[in-house]
């Protein structure tokens, strides 16, 4: 049995060596798998929107490419944690519907978008590592689903409401456990380990295991890809170190806020007994000094019973 050769991050891959078309077909055996379709990738796009945002982060990577059928496909991967990145997809998703519908076009022409995030953190919360979402209009009365009538049937070529709108899917990689169940597990086996199996049949996994073979980088990609896992595992470091520091400090001001309340908690229980037994102690001698029942109550404040029992 051969040991399993470390390969190229995907992501990596997407910026240097997926982009050809010798390639396509790591690419498309990735969407075919993940979204239970043939994919053919006609090309690859650069939207305006990565055009004027490009961010000096190594962590982002935006790749959209347009399938055969005409569907835009986004994909995105992000290593650091970022608790908006629900919204960034969704503004992603919207910046490449509107970028390209050409003027004049009805809104017909709007392209279906298919958004891919993957992540490299527990985004949101789910046992999940793989999720799904679509957009469908249930009835609020009769609870039915809402679908197109038959011109617009054949015009999108479709009858549900959701195969023209814009569908996103979120792979959360760390919450993947390794146990391959079928080929898309595959997939994501190889997004976290960089490693694929000689066991695993997954569409493109073959291709991706001989393209992506660390050990053909030239001299220069080498340094290259050296240095972008650096920095990925540094920019890890000091999110986790600033997220521990911030939990241990946290957990220090919270120490000192709860000793304080206890103090001042302990300090009023301590008045308010002393009062109490101020009190008794008053009743307890009126008493004895054969005070009428109804004058120790009014002015020590305690019921007969408490008085009874002194």
């Amino acid at each position: 049995m051969t040991a399993e050769r470390k390969l190229i991050s995907f992501d990596w891959a997407i910026k240097r060596i997926l982009r050809n078309k010798a390639s396509f077909v790591i690419l498309e055996g990735f969407l075919s798998e993940l979204l239970y379709d043939d994919i053919k990738i006609a090309q690859v796009l650069e939207s305006e929107s990565n055009s004027e945002n490009k961010s000096a982060r190594t962590n982002r990577v935006d790749l959209l490419v347009e399938n055969a059928k005409g569907e835009l496909i986004v994909i995105e991967i992000q290593h650091d944690t970022e608790f908006d990145f629900l919204q960034r997809l969704l503004f992603g998703a919207s910046k490449v519907i509107v970028e390209h519908i050409k003027q004049a076009q009805t809104y017909g022409m709007i392209k279906k978008v298919i958004s891919i995030g993957i992540v490299y953190f527990d985004l949101g919360q789910g046992e999940d590592y793989a999720y799904r979402g679509s957009t469908n209009f249930i009835g609020m009365n009769k609870h039915d689903v809402l679908k197109l009538n038959s011109t617009q049937q054949k015009l999108y070529k479709t009858d549900a409401v959701a195969d023209i709108y814009p569908e996103f899917y979120i792979l959360k990689i760390n919450k993947f456990e390794d146990v391959t169940k079928n080929t898309m597990d595959e997939w994501i086996y190889f997004l976290k380990n960089e490693t694929i199996k000689d066991s695993f049949t997954a569409k493109g996994l073959k291709e991706a295991k001989e393209e992506l073979d660390i050990l053909k980088l030239t001299d220069q990609e080498r340094r290259e890809y050296d240095s972008y896992i650096k920095d990925l595992r540094y920019e890890a470091s000091m999110y986790e170190s600033h997220y521990v520091v911030g939990e241990m400090n946290g957990e220090k001001k919270g120490m000192r806020v709860g000793l304080e309340e206890g103090k001042m908690q302990g300090l009023e229980e301590g008045k308010m007994q002393g009062l109490k037994e101020g009190k008794m102690d008053m009743a307890k001698s009126l008493k004895e000094m054969g005070v009428p029942m109804d004058a120790i109550v009014k002015s020590s404040g305690l019921s007969p019973e408490e008085i009874n029992a002194l």
